[in-house]
């Protein structure tokens, strides 16, 4: 789908390909007809078609795939006789994820489980490098950003990607240290 995003900022169109080729957004001035939107997006036909057969395809999310927790590849096992949460487990062939309840919330629950993970480990990050620089941070969000791990406000506000839990722990804490760097 195409999304168009009037921005009093923008002095020239600009055309976007988001996140895994799900849908176009083009950026225009105030005031711009739809019609030269229009033209801008046919004679930019060939650039848009060339880029969006290049974008990878978002991986389904099934059992046996391997999907990273803090940079570990972890086996997705697929348990429908209980509830629905995720337990980490391990066996023979290495860490594993297996994720209760219906099949059909297996995404979910997974994302679910990386916000929870992400919430609690970044929270404590936070708050040892906020001690060691003796600041403060005033909230920490999280957000399922497409083009950044994490930011801080001038408000002091922090946030961060819940997806950077696939990330290598280092990784992780020099983000959650380089944005509480930014803290006033």
């Amino acid at each position: 789908p195409l999304k168009i995003v009037e921005s009093a900022r923008a002095r020239r169109m600009t055309l976007r390909i988001d996140s895994g080729g799900q849908g176009l957004r083009i950026t225009v001035p105030p005031g711009l007809r739809r019609g030269e939107v229009d033209r801008f997006l046919e004679r930019h036909q060939d650039w848009l078609e060339q880029r969006l057969a290049k974008v990878p395809t978002r991986p389904q999310v099934r059992p046996g795939i391997r999907i990273p927790v803090r940079g570990v590849p972890h086996r997705i096992v697929h348990e429908p006789s209980k509830r629905g949460t995720v337990t980490v487990s391990r066996d023979e062939r290495g860490p594993l994820l297996i994720v209760h309840g219906d099949r059909i919330h297996l995404p979910r629950r997974l994302a679910d489980f990386l916000k929870r993970e992400a919430k609690k480990e970044i929270e404590k990050l936070v708050a040892k490098h906020t001690e060691a620089l003796g600041k403060r941070a005033k909230a920490i969000r999280f957000k399922d950003t497409s083009s950044r791990w994490g930011s801080c406000t001038s408000e002091g506000n922090l946030s961060f990607s819940w997806r950077i839990m696939m990330a290598p722990s280092p990784v992780i804490n020099y983000l959650v240290a380089h944005e509480v760097a930014h803290l006033k």
